[in-house]
């Protein structure tokens, strides 16, 4: 389904932690919008549903992803950096024909 890098696992932990989120879930989507046609959504969730794909890591950080999003992001990998100009959440998403230039939407 989806992946997470080494530094992405971390730093989703590293939330989970700093805002007592423990019982929460890595909630990714896909939403209309953005200057590509689709746009990327990552938030914390406490819920999810018999129409959620469910993945734990090794890490123990566990992601949700809603069979409608599930569709536009099979085999996406999301890592993590640092870098000062363009850091954070990175989606490296297969299904992708064309993607803006700050990454935060794409067409499927």
């Amino acid at each position: 389904m989806v992946t997470l890098t080494d530094a992405a696992k971390s730093e989703v932990a590293r939330l989970i932690k700093e805002n007592n989120l423990e019982d929460s879930v890595l909630r990714m989507g896909v939403r209309g919008g953005g200057c590509s046609g689709l746009s990327y959504t990552l938030g914390f969730d406490k819920d999810t549903t018999d129409y959620d794909h469910l993945i734990e890591f090794d890490s123990g950080v566990r992601v949700a992803v809603d069979m409608k999003s599930a569709l536009y992001l099979k085999g996406t990998e999301v890592d993590f950096t640092t870098d000062l100009l363009g850091g954070g959440f990175k989606f490296n998403n297969p299904n992708a024909r064309k993607s803006c230039g700050c990454g935060s939407s794409f067409q499927p």
